[in-house]
Order: C-alpha cells, then structure tokens, then sequence
C-alpha cells in the first residue's frame, strides 16, 4: 500500500494503486483521490492515459494506450469492478506494483 500525507489533516493517507480502476476506490471518491498520482506514472513511462469522473463517485483511468493500441481491454471485463492486475498486461502490472509497492492486495476493492 501506498502512504501520502492526507491533504486535510496532515495525517497518514494509504491507498493501493487499484483503486484508480476502481468505481468504489478511495472511499467511493469521498476519500484522497490519488487517481492522478498513479496516471502520471504511466505517462512518465511513455503511455497516453485518460481519466475521467465516474458520476458522483471515483476518478478513475478509463483508458491507457501504448504506440495508439488501447492496452485496456473494455470488452472483456467489468470496468470498475474487475481487478485491474488481472486484465493488464503483465509489464503494467509491474510497473504499477514497482511505483506503489505493497504486501498485500486489496481484494476488498473487488
């Protein structure tokens, strides 16, 4: 898991890499969003990332491309409720786990 200094109260922020996937992460989009933190990680590598507003809820990376092809496979999984390191490929999947290590996954997201 990830800790960054919560914005509001100075205090300890954690949060998983996932939840920028997710429609209910970072508290349902009432917590620290940190869905731009890990969209620059992926444009610093060289991919095009898009986010966008989920309604009332999360923000959340509806698209990720490499060289124009769209590495997100939307037909084949429930976008914000399917596990992000299950449908991405495996070189995302550890760029992400190297960005924001972890020991555990957080399986209560899905």
């Amino acid at each position: 898991m990830s800790i960054t200094d919560c914005q509001t109260c100075g205090g300890r922020h954690c949060w998983y890499w996932h939840e920028a996937f997710a429609k209910f992460g970072f508290g349902d989009g009432d917590g620290q969003v940190e869905t731009d933190t890990v969209a620059e990680v992926l444009i610093e590598a060289g991919y095009a990332v898009q986010t966008r507003q989920w309604g009332l809820h999360n923000t959340v990376i509806v698209s990720i491309k490499q060289d124009g092809a769209e590495l997100i496979p939307h037909a084949d999984i429930r976008f914000g409720y399917d596990d992000p390191s299950g449908y991405l490929p495996e070189a995302l999947v550890a760029l992400l786990n190297k960005a924001f290590p972890s020991d555990e996954h957080p399986y209560w997201l899905f």
